[in-house]
C-alpha cells in the first residue's frame, strides 16, 4: 500500500530531549509535520536548548511530562495523528532495577497509551524498543539468527542477574506490556527494535551509547569491558546509525500496511572484529586488537529482513557511522591521538 501523506499531520514525540528523539523531531519537522514533544523538565534550559533551536525548522511545541504521571500526556497527545514513544528510564548502575527502571518503564508505556485512547485522534503509536528485548537467551551459538519472533529470556535475567540486567528486563517487559494494552484497547501499535546506536548527537551532552561505541578508540577500560559484557550477554555487537533508526520510525508510521515488531540493525559484528576494523581505519588512535581468548565471533546475527521488505534501506554502514562519531568526538575535544 502507498505511504500516506494527508495534509499537515501532527506527531507527538515522547522524550524529546534524548539522543534518538531529538533526531526524530528534526526529521519530522523537515518532512513538514507539526510536532509536540515532551521533556521531563521544560525549565531546564541546557537540556532543551537544542530542541528550542529546532523550532526554527517548523511548528514545534515543547511540553513538560513525566513518564510516571498518568495525566501528563493528555495535552501533548491531544489532536495528534501519530505518537512516537521513545523515552525510557535508564539507570545502569541501579541497586534496585525493579523500582528504578522496570516499573517506571511499564508505567510510562501505559500512561502514554492511555492518553492515546483518550485523545481519540491517534491513528498509530510507534514504540522504540531495543535489541536487548530480543537477543538475550541461553542458546548456544554461533550461527543463530534473531528475528521479530524472538524475545529476551526475562526469567534468565532476573535469576542470573548479570551486570546491567535491569535495562534489558525493563525494555522486554515494557514492550510486552505495550502489546497487551494495545490489543485490549484496539490501538494500532508498531515497535521499532534498534541495536546500539551511533552517529552524531543533537543533545548538549554526549549520549552514553556513543561513549560505549567509541570505547575501543578512546581506550576507556571500563567501557571496553561494558562492550565485551554486551557481546557476552546479548550475543553480538550490532550497530545502527541513529538517523537510520529515525527514518525507520517514520517509514513504519506512514506505511499503512506495516504491522507488528521491526528489528533495525545495520551491522552485526563482535568486539574483536570491530577493534580490528577501527585499528585499520584510524591508525592514529592505536586501537588495541588484543582480546586474549575473548570470543572473536558473535554468537548470533540480528535480521532486519522484515524492515527491508517494507522498502527500507540503510543509509549508513559501519565506516560512515564511525567516521561521523569520530568527527563528533573531535569537535567536542574528546579525542587525543
Amino acid at each position: 500500500m502507498a505511504t500516506q501523506h494527508l495534509g499537515k499531520k501532527t506527531a507527538c514525540v515522547v522524550g524529546g530531549s534524548g539522543f534518538v528523539a531529538s533526531w526524530l523531531v528534526k526529521l519530522l519537522l523537515e518532512k513538514g509535520y507539526a510536532v509536540n514533544t515532551t521533556v521531563r523538565d521544560p525549565d531546564n534550559q541546557k537540556k532543551i536548548s537544542r530542541l528550542v533551536a529546532l523550532q526554527g525548522l517548523g511548528d514545534l511545541k515543547i511540553f513538560g511530562a513525566d513518564l510516571t504521571d498518568e495525566g501528563a500526556f493528555d495535552s501533548p497527545i491531544a489532536g495528534c495523528d501519530l505518537v512516537f514513544h521513545i523515552a525510557t528510564p535508564v539507570h545502569f548502575a541501579s541497586e534496585d532495577p525493579e523500582n528504578d527502571m522496570i516499573k517506571p518503564a511499564i508505567q510510562g508505556v501505559q500512561n502514554v497509551l492511555k492518553a492515546c485512547v483518550r485523545a481519540k485522534t491517534v491513528k498509530r503509536v510507534i514504540l522504540t524498543s531495543s535489541a536487548a528485548a530480543v537477543t538475550i537467551n541461553t542458546l548456544e551459538g554461533p550461527g543463530l539468527v534473531m528475528d521479530e519472533s524472538n524475545w529476551t529470556d526475562v526469567e534468565f535475567l532476573s535469576t542470573a542477574k548479570p551486570p546491567t540486567w535491569g535495562y534489558p528486563a525493563s525494555k522486554t517487559l515494557a514492550e510486552k506490556a505495550a502489546w497487551k494494552f494495545a490489543e485490549e484497547n484496539n490501538i494500532d501499535l508498531i515497535t521499532v527494535i534498534p541495536s546500539l546506536m551511533g552517529g552524531p548527537a543533537l543533545t548538549p551532552d554526549v549520549p552514553s551509547c556513543l561513549g560505549l561505541a567509541m570505547a575501543p578508540i578512546t581506550g576507556n577500560e571500563f567501557l571496553i569491558n561494558a562492550m565485551k559484557g554486551m557481546q557476552m550477554l546479548s550475543g553480538s555487537l550490532s550497530i545502527t546509525h541513529v538517523e537510520d533508526v529515525c527514518r525507520a520510525h517514520i517509514l513504519l508510521a506512514e506505511k499503512e500496511s506495516a504491522s507488528g515488531r521491526y528489528l533495525c540493525s545495520a551491522v552485526n559484528t563482535s568486539v574483536p572484529e570491530l577493534a580490528k576494523l577501527l585499528n585499520k581505519r584510524y591508525p592514529e588512535y592505536k586501537v588495541s586488537t588484543d582480546f586474549g581468548d575473548f570470543p572473536s565471533k558473535a554468537k548470533l546475527t540480528i535480521s532486519s529482513e522484515k524492515l527491508i521488505k517494507e522498502g527500507f534501506s540503510f543509509k549508513y554502514g559501519i565506516e560512515d557511522i564511525y567516521d561521523q562519531i569520530v568527527d563528533y568526538f573531535k569537535a567536542k575535544g574528546l579525542l587525543q591521538k
